[in-house]
């Protein structure tokens, strides 16, 4: 690992550290690049290592090969979660053209995150735990609004794919609907008529969400992606 050349706050305040932390931490590197590590207190030298423990490696020699999205674990998360509900809405029976209001929501983060290649680092994964009660929201606007009478009400486990995952290998996935303990089953499928107009809807929030609140993207400067536009 190599020895950093300056202070790395600002990737503390994207962990969320609060700016009394941060202006500790920065006043406590400074006076350890200058007078080193022995005159600190022993509290303090714990707070700096206490920094340096969350803050990733800097990796040295050869640049490392950049993973692509899809082997990113936030990625394959979404990605085990719409796989578990292709699998169930196929013994559904459903009509031609209907689809489950959640594998939308999953298919379009999904093609905003191919689109914007964030890093999808602890940074930017630790903004994303903030988009659970954002698909919350949506799915109850979707079964109480408008588009109520397009909806039909099947059963999902949510919780089962990543007990049966965690029978079977080692994971620090999360739940999906982490924490949510009533109608944790229900599962809205819309009609056929009604799919395209919702997915334009959310297709339009969800790129904006996802272009504004991940800190990687902070800079990108990628116009949204066509319509037709599609990672094959």
């Amino acid at each position: 690992m190599a020895k950093e050349s300056t202070h790395r706050a600002d990737e503390l305040k994207d962990l969320g550290w609060s700016s009394d932390d941060l202006a500790r931490y920065t006043e406590l590197w400074d006076y350890r690049q200058r007078w080193g590590a022995i005159n600190l207190e022993r509290e303090d030298r714990q707070f700096l290592k206490k920094a340096e423990a969350v803050l990733p490696k800097i990796v040295v020699g050869k640049a490392s090969v950049k993973k692509p999205i899809q082997e990113k674990s936030y990625y394959r998360w979404l990605r085990f979660y719409l796989e578990a509900m292709d699998k169930s809405e196929s013994s559904f029976s459903l009509a031609k053209g209907q689809r489950g209001i959640w594998p939308i929501l999953l298919e379009e983060e999904l093609r905003a995150l191919e689109y914007f290649e964030p890093v999808l680092g602890l940074p930017d994964t630790i903004k994303a735990k903030g988009f659970d009660p954002i698909r919350e929201e949506i799915i109850r606007n979707v079964t109480s609004g408008p588009l109520e009478e397009q909806v039909e009400l099947h059963k999902f486990d949510f919780s089962e794919p990543l007990e049966v995952l965690k029978a079977k290998e080692s994971t620090k996935w999360r739940p999906l609907r982490e924490g949510l303990e009533s109608n944790q089953n229900d599962y809205p499928v819309l009609k056929a008529n009604a799919v395209e107009s919702f997915r334009k809807e959310v297709r339009l929030q969800l790129i904006k969400l996802i272009r504004d609140t991940l800190p990687s993207l902070s800079d990108t400067d990628k116009p949204e992606p066509p319509d037709d536009w599609s990672r094959e």
